[in-house]
């Protein structure tokens, strides 16, 4: 009988990133906030995965390790501590697909490099930022060696809350600094897949497997970390159920998933990341429940792992 996998990843988006979309001043965030990552959010990821017995997979900015040694520290503990350490780009530009296939190359090459220079180790894995992919961002990702991608999200009421948020930010002269994916992903396949180079969000037989952001069937509704520990918990067990016909759950969470108000986050970036203002606790206690949901129905494996058992399977025709 094959294996049933699921995985638990984390982006290290620092919270300038989240200024960024919400069109508001990064000079908001003093040192302490900028370091609230790696600091308090990292710390608090390892305790949940430790006390559930499951590893996890950090997507980290090279530009955010870069700048700060203490961030670099922690992910190299993070990874003797068995989690795996992954590329999230190294500026985290939400419009790396609209710059020349060079200028992409450098950008995932600079990652690499702060990546390994951090844990000893290069990374295999790669998530685009805002999930946005491209033939040229594939093309550099085959080029750099990568094991698997995990980007795509084909989640069309993510998509449309973006849009209107975007949109309305525009109209109040506070644009974001975010880029709407193109509306290809909302026919992207939910399951794990091998792309078309020229067109990734289609299958083909492209090198670098494919590891999509779990959604629900037909409606795809996303079941990611902001969702899941903000909605009630009648509603994120209904989603839970409908996705256990997969036989891979990629479980996908941000830093913020578990930070809040109390760490001392700027009330301006609080009103517009609503998710900021659910107490830490509830956070925490929900995201356990979770993890232990998954360790009861899945092999829960880091996505290096989950890509070389799918690929060693023949990976590449729907799961479901």
């Amino acid at each position: 009988m094959a294996r049933r996998l699921a995985s638990i990843s984390v982006d290290l988006d620092s919270l300038p990133h989240y200024c960024r979309i919400h069109g508001l001043p990064e000079s908001l965030l003093d040192a302490r906030a900028r370091g609230l990552v790696y600091t308090t959010a990292v710390p608090r990821f390892m305790e949940l995965l430790a006390s559930v017995g499951v590893p996890g997979t950090f997507f980290a900015i090279g530009e955010d390790v870069a700048a700060d040694a203490g961030a670099a520290r922690v992910l190299r503990s993070s990874h003797e501590a068995g989690v795996e350490v992954a590329s999230h780009s190294f500026s985290h530009d939400y419009a790396l697909t609209r710059r020349p296939l060079e200028s992409i190359r450098e950008d995932l090459r600079r990652a690499d490099e702060v990546l390994e220079a951090a844990t000893g180790v290069r990374p295999v894995g790669f998530r685009a930022p805002g999930y946005t992919l491209n033939a040229a961002l594939y093309a550099a990702m085959v080029e750099r060696g990568y094991r698997y991608g995990s980007s795509t999200f084909p989640a069309a009421p993510y998509y449309t809350a973006k849009a209107a948020v975007m949109g309305a930010l525009a109209l109040l002269g506070s644009p974001s600094r975010a880029v709407l994916d193109s509306p290809r992903v909302l026919l992207a396949p939910r399951t794990p897949y091998r792309p078309e180079p020229a067109r990734p969000y289609s299958r083909g037989r492209g090198a670098v497997l494919e590891l999509p952001m779990t959604v629900t069937p037909r409606v795809r509704f996303p079941f990611i970390g902001t969702f899941a520990t903000t909605l009630p918990m009648p509603a994120v067990r209904a989603l839970y159920r409908a996705c256990l016909g997969d036989s891979f759950f990629n479980f996908e969470l941000h830093a913020v998933d578990v930070l809040g108000a109390e760490d001392g986050i700027p009330p301006e970036l609080v009103r517009q990341q609503r998710d900021l203002r659910v107490p830490v606790a509830h956070k925490l206690e929900r995201l356990r429940t979770l993890f232990g949901w998954l360790k009861s129905d899945y092999d829960v494996v880091t996505l290096r792992d989950a890509a070389s058992h799918l690929a060693v399977n023949g990976q590449g025709s729907p799961l479901s």
